[in-house]
């Protein structure tokens, strides 16, 4: 009962603070106003967080650590680096819908990171890069992705596109999460599969699941 209750807590205090910290800002926030919106005690904020600061921290990590264990398992699970790609891309996209909140604290909260949290999320953020640009390098070697793609660049490129989802992504848009990840897919292999690829063979034969668009 207690282990259920101190999760429990801890979780209450993380939703707490990402409202409070969406709508008012870091700075704006205290770690008495977060416990008397909780209903629970400074004691209580101590027992799961030594700091506002290592809450920050918390919420930074919570949906980077997701997406590097998803690319992770995609890496692990694929030979292709083509189906590797798709899977990465699909969990990417995701990540806007599962943790939205987080990532607009995010982009608005992250210059007041401590610098020793801020290493660490660079770590992680730098080894989801490389797993992505290490798919693309081994599809070129492979002959399954051009030969004149620029490695790092589209690296980048790819990371741009979807990290850009947090500014128009909407859960009550006309898209679902799922469609929005087939057709960054779709983009993505269309331009990194060589003609060859795209014409000989069937395209839908490279890919892990079906997309909306063909039902």
């Amino acid at each position: 009962m207690e282990g259920g209750f101190i999760t429990g807590l801890r979780k209450k205090i993380i939703q707490e603070a990402l409202l409070m910290f969406e709508k008012y800002g870091y700075h704006g926030v205290t770690v008495n106003q977060i416990v008397e919106n909780v209903g629970t005690s400074k004691g209580g904020f101590y027992h799961h967080f030594t700091s506002k600061d290592e809450l920050l921290f918390v919420i930074h990590d919570t949906f980077i650590t997701y997406v590097l264990e998803k690319a992770t398992i995609a890496n692990e699970t694929y030979k292709s680096p083509t189906k590797k790609l798709q899977a990465i891309i699909k969990d990417f996209v995701k990540v806007f819908d599962l943790y939205k909140p987080h990532i607009s604290v995010f982009y608005q909260e992250n210059i007041y990171l401590k610098p020793e949290y801020e290493i660490l999320i660079k770590k992680k953020r730098d080894q989801f890069k490389q797993i992505i640009i290490r798919a693309i390098r081994e599809g070129k070697e492979c002959g399954e992705f051009r030969k004149d793609l620029p490695v790092e660049i589209t690296g980048m490129a790819i990371l741009g596109m979807v990290n850009w989802a947090y500014k128009w992504y909407k859960q009550s848009g006309p898209k679902s999460i799922d469609e929005i990840g087939d057709i960054f897919v779709d983009l993505i292999l269309h331009a990194v599969l060589t003609v060859e690829t795209l014409s000989e063979s069937n395209y839908l034969d490279q890919l892990i699941e079906k997309p909306f668009f063909t039902n």
